[in-house]
């Protein structure tokens, strides 16, 4: 409620203390919740190694939304040596939770090549999952990775969202 304001005064400080108690009971929402507040700065000083320390404790718990931050943190190298295979992998668990930004991330990592093989076929397949779940830059990402590719890649890329979607995220 301190966090967004709702019933109460916003008020950053008082959000990262009830959170505080909460995270260290153990609750994964909280842990996040407190990882994103100090990524962000917000109510307390802006603290990237802090931020992973509840973020690596939410994802413990199999937090989606903690896996993909902590794939951005090591993605960015913030609060922790940059390492875009590791990157890869949190965003991989969140993907494969349905975390569509997640999903949409890790199109960003094959279209780059940062800790994968390059691949605009997973990169389009990745995007193609994540703007069907309504995320918007992967529909724009998707869009423009098709100008690299033949027909033949985005059907196989079609073909790959469908069967990764069956398998609900798993193994694709």
């Amino acid at each position: 409620m301190y966090d967004k304001g709702e019933g109460v005064v916003e008020d950053d400080r008082e959000a990262v203390k009830w959170f505080r108690l909460a995270a260290e009971q153990g609750h994964a929402v909280a842990q996040f919740n407190l990882g994103a507040i100090y990524d962000k700065g917000e109510g307390v000083i802006g603290d990237d190694r802090e931020a992973v320390k509840w973020f690596r404790l939410a994802v413990e718990q199999g937090n989606a939304d903690g896996q993909n931050n902590l794939g951005f943190m090591y993605d960015k190298g913030e609060g922790v040596i940059e390492d875009d295979r590791e990157a890869v992998r949190w965003y991989r668990l969140a993907a494969e939770q349905g975390h569509a930004l997640a999903q949409s991330n890790l199109g960003a990592m094959y279209y780059n090549g940062s800790g994968v093989t390059q691949d605009n076929i997973y990169a389009h397949m990745w995007w193609n999952i994540a703007a069907s779940l309504g995320n918007e830059g992967a529909k724009k990402n998707g869009d423009l990775v098709t100008e690299h590719m033949t027909s033949a890649d985005i059907s196989k890329a079609q073909s790959l969202a469908r069967n990764c979607v069956q398998k609900n995220y798993k193994d694709c």
